[in-house]
């Protein structure tokens, strides 16, 4: 479909996922975020495709959640093979990021590996909360040097998370000057900062500015509520650092696209937010 927009960070949340309780979140949280009724049950992967269309987005990239260790009640987890199934379907659509589980020691260091040279997923995703584990703990420090080593980026929510289900309440560990250590420490690491790092987008900001190798993306959030600051950095000095991200099912992605480009930014500012600055830093997807 040509050179279309590069969304960085979206879920699966078809029928089929929902029924297994492969989503996280439970009705309180999709009335909190405001999710469209229609969309609660579920949405197959051929209509959401359509909605991809319809906002101009040529590829998603689809998470592999792992989401708290699986031996504690309430955690959950996407299996990599659902999607790598998915991305072999659709390989001009779809790209896997390998939800990382830090508790899984070796095993978790040897399946992230297999994800990328087996299945060719193209980054990590780490949900710090999920954990209770901070981006800057021992625990974590050998997945990065394991992302290093297969050249990938690694992504995390940093900032607050929300209640997803009553039944299992997480804290907020994951402040966005907790990734100054690791930038420091893995400079060749790639590291994006999702979710804006609200309420403290200050931080984000900062680190970006501070480090080469640390970026942020704007999901999660629409984008006509984005702070004024951030919306700021994308547009000038740091048009280079941010990326574009749904958070689907969170954010809607046809109101995603269309809220940034009624952002006022330039027009070289929203090219690289929407594809050209993915597209670089994810070097494992396809050209």
């Amino acid at each position: 479909m040509g050179y279309g927009y590069l969304d960085i960070v979206c879920n699966i949340f078809t029928p089929e996922a929902v029924a297994l309780g492969q989503t996280g979140v439970d009705e309180d949280f999709k009335a909190q975020v405001r999710m469209d009724p229609a969309l609660r049950g579920g949405i197959s992967i051929d209509d959401y495709l359509r909605k991809m269309d319809a906002a101009g987005i040529e590829r998603s990239l689809m998470i592999a959640v792992r989401a708290g260790d699986m031996r504690v009640k309430g955690s959950f987890e996407v299996p990599y093979e659902t999607i790598a199934e998915l991305c072999a379907r659709h390989p001009d659509r779809f790209s896997g990021l390998a939800g990382i589980d830090q508790t899984r020691g070796m095993r978790g260091l040897a399946e992230l590996e297999r994800a990328v040279r087996d299945y060719g997923f193209v980054g990590a995703h780490w949900y710090p909360h999920w954990f209770a584990c901070a981006p800057d703990a021992a625990q974590i420090y050998p997945y990065y040097a394991k992302c290093c080593e297969l050249d990938i980026p690694i992504m995390m929510q940093v900032g607050q998370n929300l209640v997803y289900s009553r039944e299992r309440r997480l804290p907020s560990v994951a402040r966005p000057i907790l990734l100054d250590q690791v930038a420091i420490d893995f400079p060749e690491l790639v590291i994006i900062g999702i979710h804006l790092g609200v309420p403290w987008v200050d931080e984000m900001i900062a680190m970006c500015w501070k480090h080469d190798n640390v970026y942020a993306a704007g999901d999660a959030y629409a984008p006509r509520h984005w702070p004024a600051q951030f919306v700021h950095y994308a547009n000038t000095y740091g048009s280079h650092k941010v990326m574009f991200g749904t958070d689907f099912p969170v954010i809607d992605p046809e109101r995603a696209a269309r809220e940034c480009a009624a952002l006022g930014l330039r027009d070289t500012s929203h090219a690289a937010l929407m594809r050209d600055n993915a597209m670089r830093v994810f070097r494992k997807i396809p050209r």
